[in-house]
């Protein structure tokens, strides 16, 4: 049998508004590491990676969730807050960290297409 060794699993996130999503994603702290500038971009944040890719079905956006593990959901908070005070990015929301019976604080956060980020702090 060949080397079955994996080295990366990246999930495709949609984008309602390719730019602002782009935008979004940078103000947050998200590195773009490449783009072929046609709808397509692997950003990266912790050394983890997605692609974020100019295509949208909104039922599929809105029920598209990442979890992204934190170890300050309350400092996430105020971060993205700051970024969604300081700038233009629709419908993008956050909400305050919440301590939730799985034993975690997670902060919620909403990109512009509805993607919904779990900055999660694992408690205990």
């Amino acid at each position: 049998m060949g080397d079955l060794t994996v080295t990366d699993v990246r999930t495709w996130v949609p984008a309602k508004d390719w730019a602002v999503s782009r935008a979004f994603y940078a103000a947050l702290g998200w590195t773009e590491v490449w783009s072929d500038d046609g709808g397509l971009a692997v950003l990266e944040l912790g050394d983890r990676r997605f692609m974020l890719q100019d295509f949208y079905v909104r039922d599929w956006a809105d029920n598209f969730m990442i979890t992204v593990e934190v170890t300050d959901a309350g400092a996430w908070y105020a971060h993205v807050s700051a970024v969604l005070a300081e700038g233009s990015f629709g419908d993008a929301r956050v909400t305050e960290p919440k301590d939730e019976d799985f034993g975690a604080r997670v902060t919620y956060v909403w990109d512009p297409s509805g993607v919904l980020l779990h900055f999660t702090q694992w408690l205990g």
